[in-house]
């Protein structure tokens, strides 16, 4: 791998069902009035940045959400769907809520051993965090293919995200549970020939300033002590 490729992964903004129900692949699940405005947060927010694709995951709360981003955002392309940035099947456990599907015995193994959990009638947690990584691979190639250092958006789901970090920080499966993604959330992973890095996780608010890769940022090395963080102000290098 040639070059950095800079993912920055968003969670869809809030939505009626979001933190009461498990909503999965339910059909007609929009954003609703605080989604819409997370979502217009967002976009501001990262409307300096120059994108070279912003994908999505086909369904209609993640649409909504990548569609504000490219609203603000003259420059930035059309979103592209990506399936596999879909959220988990959760199979029969699609549209229950959380407080009763907490009483299911399978509950403890998707927070103590998710790589052991299948859901009944739907897919494993092992199989969503597989078809996403293969996807970020994929994209990684595909863009780096056409640019030397290409920031590019997805927005996805919350198990989605958290699977992809924990891959990015070498974790096993059953470590993703250490991992948040909140509606709207912002995490951006930057991969180098030889590693990924974690540059923001969870991220609410606050500038994109640093998410633009600098020459300094195209190393595969990490940096001894730390590093000095984003560049100041007056240096950025995102799109004036």
């Amino acid at each position: 791998m040639r070059g950095t490729a800079t993912l920055l992964l968003v969670r869809h903004g809030l939505t009626p069902l979001t933190g009461g129900s498990l909503a999965g692949w339910t059909p007609g699940v929009h954003l609703d009035e605080r989604g819409r405005a997370q979502a217009r947060d967002l976009a501001r927010r990262l409307a300096p940045l120059d994108l070279a694709a912003v994908v999505t995951s086909p369904l209609e709360r993640c649409r909504e959400t990548a569609e504000a981003v490219v609203g603000a955002n003259p420059e930035a392309p059309a979103p592209v769907i990506d399936d596999r940035f879909g959220e988990c099947d959760y199979g029969e456990w699609t549209g229950r809520t959380l407080r009763e599907l907490a009483e299911e015995p399978l509950w403890r193994v998707v927070q103590a051993h998710p790589s052991a959990a299948r859901f009944p009638g739907g897919e494993s947690l092992a199989e969503t965090a597989h078809r996403a990584v293969a996807a970020v691979r994929d994209w990684n190639a595909r863009l780096l293919a056409e640019h030397e250092h290409p920031v590019y958006l997805v927005c996805s789901h919350g198990d989605v995200i958290k699977a992809v970090v924990a891959d990015a920080l070498g974790l096993h499966l059953d470590q993703f549970q250490r991992v948040t993604a909140d509606p709207c959330s912002l995490t951006a992973i930057r991969y180098t020939e030889t590693r990924p890095f974690l540059l923001r996780a969870n991220d609410v608010g606050g500038s994109v300033a640093g998410l633009a890769p600098t020459p300094a940022d195209t190393s595969a090395d990490a940096a001894v002590g730390g590093g000095a963080g984003a560049v100041p102000a007056g240096e950025s290098h995102v799109r004036p």
